[in-house]
């Protein structure tokens, strides 16, 4: 009889290998390996069985299918981050810090989805290994969904789960909280191992995608803030949320990460309330929400989130600092991008931060990611160092480059109707392509950083 042999997985990249290392030889990270159980095989070598397999049916690229009709869930902003709705036989994967309101906004949504499937018969179903049905009704009760026909069950064994899925006939929507607490009794290993969210995961998806039901799961995050359990995970399913946000704030930003069916890097925004999560129909107003007048080191900058304009003040402060090493400290944005427009800005403007401690925030709790703002991080930083406002009415938006130089971005119209629509009048931005004029706008066009110093009133003694 052939001897189990052990398999070692890596939790980042999912690469399996034969023997156990410190680092792993596909990603590089290091402590991210660990055993699974082997299965036994025989050795392959000279006197083995080959397998015996079938021709697989070829099909031209061309053909006459059909987009799948999405099914809304009512909340427009969780159909916005979803690209519009959620598809039949898709399975979507939603990340968050523990508390952050995963659970209350896939309640709210299956209330949702189950009143609009009515007319269909589809049936709504939450399953939930980690709170009691008492508890998930308490909940329900809070949030005012009592009346909702959604179908509770509390269970962990993957094989009872799927065997009462089957029994339901036509499904709406399927709810998987969380997934590190389903088990698959296929294979020997604790709940939550590596082995058995990857084996229960697969289970689920290949049963959403034999019956058109649509499928969230839910995951934990490690510190890190990353999906716990393989990596392989975000691969297996199409798309893949975060709820991000700080739960001692009142606001909370949907964010998709991958998205099969629809744009990623969708935004979408809510705000905790006792009754639940609320839609923010406007998140520009939001954002810029009780902004001061006349302060220097503050920016508009208006940014492209998905398909969505919004518009979000940068914050930045250039102190004094009586440390050798100044400090750098960076909240919703990257803090070496930070430490490139501080680099041109010296090298480039002859501005000088040597001696300073520098701070930046994106206020409202959002995360930019988009290099459009490196433009309004400079205004901002200039702006702080000569201790200059920019005027109220502008805003900001432009990439840089090492030269200084500000290179163009796309989108520009969309941009400046969304500054108009919120009654700003004046823009500091890179040369527009052709057509991309708002009338309502002043446009100045920013072509390098001597050209924003000017257009601020700066000069490099101001420094």
């Amino acid at each position: 009889m052939a001897r189990a042999t052990a398999e070692f997985i890596c939790n980042q990249c999912g690469n399996v290998s034969t023997k156990w290392s410190g680092k792993c030889e596909a990603c590089g990270q290091w402590n991210t390996i660990s055993e699974i159980a082997g299965s036994a095989a025989p050795p392959i070598g000279r006197g083995a069985k080959k397998t015996k397999g079938k021709s697989v049916e070829l099909a031209p690229l061309a053909g006459d299918d059909k987009e799948p009709e999405r099914r809304t869930s009512g909340i427009a902003e969780f159909d916005r981050v979803l690209g519009g709705g959620l598809v039949p036989g898709s399975a979507t994967l939603i990340g968050g810090d523990p508390g952050i309101g995963k659970s209350t906004l896939l309640l709210q949504a299956a209330a949702a989805v189950s009143k609009s499937a009515e007319a269909s018969g589809g049936q709504v179903i939450y399953v939930s290994g980690e709170e009691a049905l008492a508890q998930l009704r308490m909940r329900a009760a809070r949030l005012g969904l009592t009346d909702a026909n959604v179908h509770l069950a509390a269970a962990t064994n993957v094989a009872d789960i799927i065997k009462t899925l089957e029994k339901q006939g036509d499904i709406a929507l399927v709810v998987i909280d969380s997934i590190q607490t389903m088990w698959s009794p296929a294979i020997e290993a604790a709940p939550g191992t590596v082995s058995q969210v990857r084996v229960a995961s697969q289970e689920l998806i290949h049963f959403a995608k034999h019956s058109d039901a649509p499928l969230v799961l839910v995951g934990h995050v490690t510190k890190d803030g990353q999906i716990a359990g393989p990596r392989v995970l975000e691969h297996m399913v199409d798309t893949v949320v975060y709820f991000e946000g700080d739960r001692g704030d009142q606001f909370r930003i949907l964010r998709a990460i991958k998205n099969r069916f629809g744009p990623a890097h969708e935004m979408g925004v809510f705000e905790m309330q006792g009754a639940g999560l609320m839609e923010v129909q406007n998140p520009s107003a939001l954002f810029l929400e009780g902004r001061e007048a006349d302060v220097p080191g503050a920016a508009v900058y208006a940014g492209i989130e998905g398909t969505r304009p919004v518009l979000v003040e940068i914050q930045a402060l250039a102190a004094p600092s009586s440390l050798a090493t100044p400090r750098r400290a960076v909240v919703g944005w990257d803090a070496n991008r930070l430490s490139m427009v501080l680099a041109v800005l010296e090298a480039r403007c002859g501005l000088s931060f040597a001696g300073r401690d520098v701070f930046l925030n994106v206020a409202g709790g959002l995360r930019i990611n988009e290099p459009a703002a490196d433009l309004a991080v400079a205004a901002a930083l200039i702006s702080s160092l000569s201790g200059k406002p920019i005027a109220r009415d502008t805003i900001v938006y432009g990439e840089l480059s090492l030269s200084g130089a500000v290179r163009p971005v796309a989108q520009n119209n969309v941009r400046l109707k969304e500054a108009e629509k919120l009654g700003f009048t004046a823009a500091y931005a890179p040369k527009p392509g052709k057509g991309e004029r708002v009338q309502g706008v002043k446009l100045r066009e920013i072509e390098d950083l001597g050209a924003l110093i000017a257009a601020l009133g700066v000069t490099p003694s101001d420094g």
